[in-house]
């Protein structure tokens, strides 16, 4: 085990103790502020909407507040300590009017008033929208716009767009972009994708063909691709499309974002503990993290290494009852437990007859373990579904990958360690039996849902984001009875949906850079647009009496937390 800790500059520890875990309801009226001012410009004056971050020279944390409806702004007492700030501003098509700056004195209330003014420049309009406000403008043909989707998995469209790629330069580029795996971005290039698991009862003449078909379907994208970007001309030929800023209770939140400190980590899972520590799983690297948001401390173990050939990295993490970390090592073929008081990790490898380079186990369930010793844990190589007994070593297969649902995503326990699984091939929710082991599988009434990642609540409800098909759901395993709710923004694709102890629903995805607050009991959507573009995968909400949000923006190497700062009232318990 590797250890490695990280010492942040005194002021940086001042600034993050003032960012306490569990904190009160924040009424932003009824606070001093350390930071105030307004926003306007001459195209519309006040404006509501419109993100001011504020980061203090020298530190890794950035603070972000939203302007109400008549353009003013207010960084409440205690989130901003003493010193120089750069502010900076997220509205779409405009940019500060003037360099933004600040200076925050201890006692005294600061004021800046920011002007911004309207651009034209294409190019500075790019660097601004969303995933989902570049498939919205780029031309052509609903699928045509969705074959872009999953280059957002490793970098931004913005980055397709600004390309000077031909058709014939993007063929390879496309293919060698496929052949990385799952945890490659740019500034972790990592190689070794694992080939597919091969069926030896497959007919040859089929495999040429679906072959030959995957690389007519590869030129098509490359064909689209370089009638988007910048390959035969110096300017964009379409205009860009962009989403109504924030406004109401959207505007009544506010932001903070920890920088880690290597830019190449992706903290794809961010889950909190009872004591307000925020543990994180890099989807790249062998790398547990933890950091403490009272002191900016963050410290980082290593997982053992279990094949030295496959990629490192992890998208999975859970606790156990006790508070134990556990995560799914993917190309590495096993699970492993980080013990919290030893510091130390237990791994558990599939037996050889069913280890293989094609193995990836993503998911696990080790959240009932109590019940029987036994954790779930789902291979994305063959989308059977294992099952481990850690005192024995000894594993269980599944073979769900045979049933007429193909594409198992994530995987969830109920309180007796039953499994519940997402479908994200189909429409379906599987479930095996703990006991008896029987396989069932119960339909989503909307077809080709997709669901893709989700929770379970306290009172047997199973929460999933509807990926493919725009939706959040629910699933009551006591009823078996299914709900959704369709987004208000069109192209939101939940990847994850979270309930917090409140009752509150949340979910986001990696379109958007927004995430969604739903109240289930009157179906009222709020949608908090995120200071700055975020990959948004897992979501967790802490145990604090108005629970804030966290989520990991796997590409840019920060952690954010979201509170509500007029939180409603929910109903029921996490």
């Amino acid at each position: 085990m590797a250890l490695k800790r990280y010492a942040l500059p005194a002021s940086v520890w001042a600034m993050a103790a003032c960012i306490q875990i569990g904190v009160a309801p924040l009424h932003a009226a009824a606070l001093a502020a350390a930071l105030e001012g307004s926003v306007s410009s001459r195209e519309e004056g006040p404006m509501e909407g419109v993100l001011v971050s504020a980061k203090r020279a020298g530190g890794n944390v950035t603070v972000t507040v939203v302007s109400d409806e008549q353009g003013r702004y207010r960084f409440p007492a205690g989130r901003l300590t003493p010193g120089k700030y750069a502010i900076r501003i997220r509205a779409a098509k405009y940019e500060l009017d003037g360099a933004g700056s600040a200076s925050v004195a201890r006692g005294k209330t600061a004021r800046a008033d920011l002007k911004l003014k309207q651009t034209s420049d294409p190019s500075k309009i790019a660097a601004q929208i969303s995933n989902a406000e570049w498939i919205m403008s780029f031309p052509g043909t609903e699928q045509q716009r969705a074959s872009v989707g999953p280059c957002t998995h490793c970098h931004t469209l913005e980055r397709v767009a600004r390309s000077k790629y031909d058709a014939d330069a993007f063929v390879p580029l496309i293919d060698r972009m496929l052949s990385y795996p799952s945890g490659a971005f740019p500034k972790r290039v990592n190689t070794g994708r694992a080939p597919k698991l091969l069926d030896a009862n497959a007919d040859p003449a089929a495999e040429a063909a679906a072959q030959a078909k995957q690389q007519a379907a590869r030129r098509q994208l490359a064909e689209y691709l370089a009638s988007i970007n910048l390959s035969t001309t110096d300017q964009w030929k379409y205009e860009f499309k962009t989403y109504p800023r924030p406004k109401g209770k959207a505007t009544q939140v506010i932001y903070t974002e920890w920088t880690l400190p290597n830019e190449a980590e992706q903290p794809h899972d961010v889950i909190v503990d009872s004591r307000g520590l925020v543990w994180y799983a890099d989807f790249g690297s062998q790398l547990l993290g933890v950091l403490d948001p009272k002191t900016g401390k963050v410290t980082e173990y290593t997982p053992p290494t279990l094949k030295k050939a496959r990629p490192g990295g992890s998208l999975s993490l859970h606790f156990d009852k006790d508070e134990n970390l556990w995560l799914g090592m993917m190309w590495q073929g096993g699970i492993a437990k980080f013990d919290r008081n030893t510091r130390k990790f237990k791994t558990w490898s599939l037996p050889d007859e069913i280890q293989g380079d094609h193995v990836q186990l993503t998911f696990l369930s080790p959240d009932n373990l109590q019940v029987d010793n036994k954790v779930w844990v789902n291979d994305s190589g063959t989308y059977n579904q294992y099952r481990v007994d850690v005192m024995t070593g000894k594993w269980e297969t599944f073979e769900t990958s045979k049933a007429p649902h193909p594409g198992v995503y994530d995987i969830i326990s109920d309180k007796q360690n039953n499994l519940y699984f997402n479908v994200i091939g189909r429409e379906h929710i599987g479930r095996i039996d703990a006991k008896t082991k029987q396989v069932l599988f119960f339909e989503i009434p909307t077809k080709g849902a997709g669901p893709r990642r989700g929770m379970m609540d306290a009172q047997g409800r199973l929460w999933f984001g509807e990926n493919r098909a725009d939706k959040i759901g629910v699933f009551d395993t006591n009823t078996q009875k299914f709900q959704e709710w369709v987004p208000p923004t069109k192209g939101s694709w939940p990847y994850d949906v979270t309930a917090d102890k409140n009752g509150m629903v949340w979910s986001g995805g990696e379109f958007t850079d927004r995430v969604l607050r739903l109240d289930p009991r009157s179906g009222e959507f709020t949608e908090y647009l995120l200071p700055r573009d975020t990959n948004v995968r897992r979501l967790w909400t802490d145990r604090a009496p108005n629970p804030a949000l966290w989520v990991g923006s796997t590409h840019n190497a920060s952690i954010i937390k979201l509170e509500v700062l007029d939180a409603p009232a929910g109903s029921g318990s996490r």
